[in-house]
């Protein structure tokens, strides 16, 4: 019997193909194609390398530096808005709690049937004889209606500390006291008016506050974009 190489070279001179080696012709391909998923294409379009793209893409040094600078751009232009905002809202908050204090003053006088007093007080317990009303005040029952607080008579009804920041709220013409009387109207106004205005420090005329109080109790409260309140 002829050894098998013997045969193969036999079948090999009349162009027969061994199995092993048809089967090495077609599998081989095959392999190399699901080897590089990229090169699967449909059918008469050639296969193209694909470059990997394992990084993770993130931002540049001069990207950053560019949104750095638009950002930093943006906060300037804005700061100065932001800061009148802010200054607006707290000045509008300190007038309203003096003009809730006058009103509760004026409600209290007429409920209790006696002068009821605001004075300027930066202690919560003794009327200071200032102006600046910055400096805090009291809200006391005021029996004998002198404007001071009588320790044996007299009970505070209400307190509010001084301002935190560097705000003036100034009476013109200087009126250190507010009295009204049992039937809720204010007494001792010099002209039969006052006027408490709020300033920030600096002056910023846009956040700048009046209250104008006349002999009938009334509280009018301006926002005084000059910087006065005419």
């Amino acid at each position: 019997m002829a050894s098998k190489p013997a045969c193969q070279r036999a079948l090999s001179a009349h162009g027969w193909v061994p199995a092993e080696a048809m089967m090495v012709a077609v599998v081989a391909p095959i392999g190399a194609a699901l080897a590089d998923s990229s090169c699967i294409q449909p059918a008469g379009r050639p296969c193209r390398a694909v470059a990997a793209s394992g990084r993770a893409r993130g931002f540049t040094l001069v990207e950053m530096v560019i949104v750095i600078s638009i950002v930093a751009i943006l906060v300037m232009f804005a700061a100065p808005s932001f800061q009148s905002t802010i200054q607006s809202a707290r000045t509008t908050t300190e007038v309203n709690s003096l003009v809730n204090d006058l009103q509760f003053a004026r409600s209290e006088a007429i409920k209790r049937g006696q002068p009821v007093s605001l004075c300027v007080s930066s202690d919560g317990a003794t009327c200071l004889g200032s102006n600046k009303w910055q400096a805090g005040w009291i809200v006391f029952n005021d029996v004998n209606g002198s404007g001071a607080i009588d320790s044996s008579t007299d009970v505070v009804l209400r307190r509010r500390a001084t301002f935190a920041g560097s705000d003036t709220f100034v009476a013109s013409p200087t009126t250190t006291v507010l009295t009204y009387n049992r039937e809720g109207f204010a007494t001792g106004l010099t002209n039969g008016t006052v006027t408490l205005v709020l300033h920030t420090a600096p002056v910023n005329q846009q956040a700048t506050r009046c209250v104008a109080i006349n002999v009938v109790g009334r509280q009018v409260v301006q926002s005084a974009g000059t910087g006065s309140c005419a």
